[in-house]
């Protein structure tokens, strides 16, 4: 047994902790990245047997790397037929946020005093617009096609990270679109995670 705290009264509340929180087969620390991916994988492809956890911190990086670790990490469950548990220490922004989206909430974890970020996706893209009409039209309508698919992909994030949650999608698009923290102890009590170490 591990103190954590009920976010209802701020008082420590005895609530069983998965042993393997304790020492985390895998450590992830700095940006979510290929780098991190490729930490990642070396212990991956070899997992621990039976259950293990993951611990992150992270200020950010690329989703796509969250969300084919992510992917990894589902599959793995999957066909291996064991339990990974997540554990955020810190800081678990963006692209750590998105990988967190991959566990079902009864198998996330924060240490106490975390911050997630939550928040759009952010593009920065210059269209040059030169040469025939058509082909501008078809330049400017693969840059809309662009942004609207990394909208659905955001949705599909939001949608996953309040599964079993209080939130709904109306209120975490609303919530994201100015950076959106949240500390340990609200992530708890929204529903986001199942506790808080």
């Amino acid at each position: 047994m591990t103190e954590t705290i009920d976010p209802s009264n701020a008082t420590p509340v005895s609530q069983p902790v998965p042993p393997a929180l304790l020492m985390p087969a895998i450590r992830l620390y700095g940006p979510v990245d290929y780098g991190m991916y490729a930490s990642f994988r070396s212990v991956m492809d070899n997992p621990p047997a039976g259950e293990f956890a993951i611990a992150i911190t992270t200020l950010g990086g690329d989703p796509e790397v969250g969300r084919v670790m992510g992917e990894d990490v589902r599959l793995h469950c999957q066909t291996a037929g064991n339990n990974v548990l997540f554990l955020g220490r810190v800081a678990v922004y963006s692209a750590g946020a998105t990988f967190m989206s991959y566990f079902r909430r009864e198998n996330r974890w924060l240490t106490h005093g975390t911050r997630l970020l939550i928040h759009e996706r952010q593009i920065e893209k210059t269209i040059g617009i030169k040469g025939p009409l058509r082909s501008c039209i078809a330049t400017l309508k693969a840059s809309l096609a662009e942004i609207e698919e990394s909208i659905r992909i955001e949705e599909e994030g939001f949608a996953n990270i309040i599964a079993q949650s209080d939130l709904t999608l109306d209120e975490v698009r609303e919530r994201a679109h100015h950076d959106w923290y949240v500390e340990a102890g609200e992530a708890m009590q929204l529903g986001l995670v199942t506790g808080v170490v």
